[in-house]
């Protein structure tokens, strides 16, 4: 149970700095959390109505047309604590409650086009470039309910607690009996009596009973019908006139689907990303990892480059990066591979380590040429190849008349890489 209620927690925070064991690289998509709330509001999801400012001249307009008797204005970036969190302009709280119109407006303009600093932002903190307002709802009582993608079980899996708005984590660890865990049917809609079960653990009384039944099934149908992994709405509330609402929601999604999902990854939050590099990489189906040394690695696969950097550390070395260009790489994705290894001052040398199965040793080299003359390339290069086409690939490097320096096996090649600097 421990684990399941882990991963529920954590898979929220995926790391996009972790490489893919696959043919590319999974990109983990971002959504802000009034993207999130459009899309359970396009699968019936009962939510508070918003809307979303962004400083234009729109925005008195929208807001004098948005009728509520209270109004939450929340800065929008990824990350949590932002009700706790300070402003780079000295405005302290990316969420405030007021009935008043005028005031919406004034704090929207006292958050958009600043860095909000929060627990889990950098300390230069988050350029804030939209701010949602929502209809703020009297909560009674807070529950917590989760859908997920879970190995043990082999399929999705539905976490509900009446002890909602809270750290999970806690609530299994101190009341494992308000945790209930259901395996659901991929392919089935959830069954009538489950929901009801499931409505009831949750507490709810009388009619709210069938509206909360009715609320996690279309959040099933979301789930299954956007690729998601995980579907996490902390708190699911009940209001004081018996309404059921997803008050936040956190969406997590399947990136091998985005062939299927194209408009949801069009969406994607980009600009947050503390490194810009990592940004520009994703664009070519690369995968760039910012590290602390000067070496900077050009690898095919996730195991390899942990291997690498492993040996560069070994033999004395400091791996600045790597960069995972995948197993269907082309000669401008290496040269463009290249281009973004160099752009950071830290490194000093090069080493590449590609093992061509998937991948041509050929086009690799070809790649290599190409971007050392294109980029003057002016620090050390060393370059280990096997595989697919490898005697090819060494002509090619042997014939460029460049001094790249080539090695038999990876520990020559993290050898000559620290010797080189």
């Amino acid at each position: 149970m421990s684990l399941l209620i882990r991963a529920a927690s954590t898979a929220r925070q995926l790391i996009h700095k972790l490489p893919a064991l696959q043919q590319q690289q999974v990109r983990h998509l971002n959504l802000l959390e009034f993207q999130s709330k459009d899309l359970l509001q396009k699968y019936g999801v009962a939510i508070q109505q918003f809307k979303v400012l962004d400083n234009s001249k729109t925005d008195e307009q929208v807001v004098q047309k948005f009728d509520c008797p209270e109004y939450v204005v929340k800065a929008q970036i990824l990350a949590g604590g932002r009700g706790k969190g300070t402003f780079d302009n000295g405005f302290k709280g990316g969420v405030h409650i007021t009935s008043n119109k005028s005031e919406v407006l004034s704090l929207s303009k006292q958050m958009i086009g600043n860095r909000l600093i929060t627990k889990q932002t950098p300390k230069s903190g988050i350029l804030v470039n939209k701010v949602m307002v929502a209809r703020s709802v009297n909560i009674t009582r807070e529950t917590y309910l989760c859908i997920l993608l879970d190995r043990e079980h082999n399929g999705p899996v539905l976490i509900a607690s009446p002890a909602g708005g809270m750290d999970i984590e806690a609530v299994a660890e101190e009341t494992p009996e308000k945790i209930k865990t259901v395996p659901l049917d991929i392919a089935k809609p959830i069954p009538e009596s489950v929901l009801l079960d499931v409505a009831k653990f949750l507490e709810f009384k009388g009619d709210a009973v069938k509206r909360c039944a009715d609320e996690i099934q279309k959040l099933y149908t979301l789930f299954k019908s956007v690729d998601a992994v995980q579907i996490e709405i902390n708190p699911l509330a009940e209001t004081d006139n018996g309404e059921v609402i997803s008050v936040d929601a956190k969406l997590n999604f399947d990136d091998n689907a985005q062939f299927r999902q194209k408009p949801i990854f069009d969406m994607d939050v980009t600009e947050e990303e503390s490194d810009p590099r990592e940004v520009e990489a994703a664009k070519y189906n690369l995968n760039y990892v910012a590290m602390d040394g000067n070496i900077g690695c050009l690898v095919n696969g996730a195991g390899l480059a942990m291997a690498t950097m492993d040996i560069i550390k070994l033999n004395g070395g400091d791996p600045a990066n790597f960069l995972d260009v995948g197993g269907g790489v082309k000669e401008d994705q290496v040269a463009k591979a290249f281009e973004i290894l160099t752009s950071d001052p830290k490194v000093k040398g090069i080493l590449v380590n590609v093992f061509g199965g998937i991948v041509n040793c050929a086009t690799i080299a070809n790649g290599i040429v190409a971007a050392s003359k294109k980029l003057q390339l002016n620090v050390p290069l060393v370059v280990r190849l096997e595989g697919t086409n490898v005697n090819q690939a060494r002509e090619i490097l042997k014939n460029s008349g460049l001094p790249i320096q080539t090695a038999s096996d990876l520990d020559d090649a993290a050898q000559k890489a620290v010797a080189a600097l």
